[in-house]
């Protein structure tokens, strides 16, 4: 067991699959970090999960959002996980965003003495979006910005005509240059768009930002809760452009998307090397019905 104190770091948990999955990363998480605050957020509408298996550390966001993926649903859930994290008594230090498919790979030492021992504020992967990369660099690796400012940085417009002595006349027109979108956008000099990765980890300070600035239902919260996937953008760029806060562009999470698509590749024993190799944290996605064996030689390493 850990000899750091229990609110020395704090754990958000998105869920709403696998209930033996997400109680086998609890307990891993009270074994080696003293029973720290856990606040879940569970999709009940998904599966159930049986509160009284849940250790007294763990809170439970109630009521419960639907959530699905890519919906503007994932970051409130966060926002309000949150919230409840940073209203009791003694409030962590740090917080880490996992899902239930995500495991440790590193033990409770290396995590912490990693954290505290820089002066950074979040660990988060942080891209600037600007419309120079989206229109005139070409590079394979760098798709996903491209993805991004398409996603976020762009306003479409649909138009539909229909009359009995006519055919149907459907238009869409994409504004793309921000001289154009300007006035239908969040965005300014001041203000720019940034995309990463989902899953982060901050302190306090942080957290709090984070908080404050979700309540006051400004522009840009507003803006982004009407598009999809959201949550990777609006918490990089609402930490991106706080110039109080000092962010380190590394999730510390090993994901593999190799296998390309949408989702990122399931990992199994033949991953582990990887792994160990691995200066991350945490890793995903791990599934217990496909290979349990990871996670058991992982307890035995990191324990």
């Amino acid at each position: 067991m850990s000899n750091y104190p229990s609110n020395s770091i704090g754990f958000i948990l998105l869920t709403h699959t696998k209930p033996p999955q997400i109680y086998r990363l609890i307990n891993k998480l009270n074994s080696m970090f003293n029973y720290p605050l856990i606040v879940c957020h569970h999709d009940f509408s998904k599966c159930d999960l049986s509160v009284d298996a849940l250790s007294k550390n763990v809170l439970l966001v109630r009521p419960h959002l639907q959530t699905e993926w890519a919906n503007f649903a994932l970051v409130e859930a966060t926002v309000q996980a949150l919230r409840l994290m940073y209203e009791v008594p003694h409030t962590p230090d740090w917080f880490v965003l996992l899902s239930g498919a995500d495991y440790p790979i590193k033990t409770a030492k290396q995590i912490l003495d990693d954290l505290t021992s820089n002066s950074y504020d979040a660990y988060i992967q942080h891209e600037k979006i600007t419309y120079e990369t989206y229109k005139y660099d070409d590079r394979p690796s760098i798709l996903w910005q491209k993805n991004s400012y398409q996603r976020y940085c762009t306003k479409s417009f649909s138009f539909h005509y229909s009359k009995k002595s006519l055919a149907h006349l459907n238009l869409e027109i994409s504004l793309e240059h921000p001289l154009l979108t300007k006035p239908f956008l969040p965005f300014s000099k001041k203000l720019a768009c940034f995309s990463g990765s989902q899953w982060f980890c901050a302190n306090s300070k942080a957290a709090k930002y984070i908080i404050d600035f979700h309540s006051k239902k400004n522009a840009l919260t507003l803006y982004y809760s009407k598009l999809k996937y959201t949550d990777e953008s609006y918490f990089q760029t609402v930490l991106a452009n706080a110039s109080h806060l000092k962010l380190q562009n590394d999730r510390r999470r090993y994901i593999d998307w190799s296998d390309g698509g949408c989702h990122p590749k399931t990992l199994l024993m033949e991953d582990l090397p990887n792994l160990l190799a691995s200066s991350a944290h945490f890793a995903r996605k791990f599934d217990i019905d496909i290979d349990s064996n990871i996670l058991n030689e992982l307890d035995k390493i990191i324990s």
